[in-house]
């Protein structure tokens, strides 16, 4: 067993979002993501993992290939291996509790918006 309490691990970042491992297991890892009103995650995907994001607290939106949803406190998503998605937050602070599993957690990036600096990855 591997108890965690989400509200105790929270950690925020003015400058970017904060993804906080809290545990990595043979399959993948367990991760808090705290989140300050309108940052933007970079436009990935995991090739060899599955990643599933459930709202905590507060919420955004959440683009793939396919079009956007909301996410709202109580939502979460699932993203298959190999699925390019994009986090955006709203306008209050976001608690995303993540679980990534597969192979390897490595992402692929396409672009990242509000970063004219950052390169794509293959």
């Amino acid at each position: 067993m591997h108890p965690f309490d989400l509200n105790k691990e929270q950690e925020w970042n003015s400058e970017k979002h904060v993804e906080k491992i809290l545990g990595k297991f043979a399959e993948g890892d367990v991760t808090v993501a705290c989140w300050e009103p309108g940052q933007i995650s970079p436009y990935h995907a995991h090739n060899d993992a599955t990643e599933v994001y459930f709202c905590y607290q507060g919420g955004g939106v959440m683009t793939t290939d396919d079009g956007k949803i909301d996410i709202t406190p109580g939502s979460f998503v699932v993203h298959p291996r190999g699925e390019f998605h994009e986090y955006e937050n709203g306008p209050e602070r976001t608690m995303l509790f993540r679980v990534r599993y597969g192979d390897d957690t490595k992402s692929t990036h396409r672009h990242w918006r509000g970063h004219p600096d950052h390169k794509p990855s293959e």
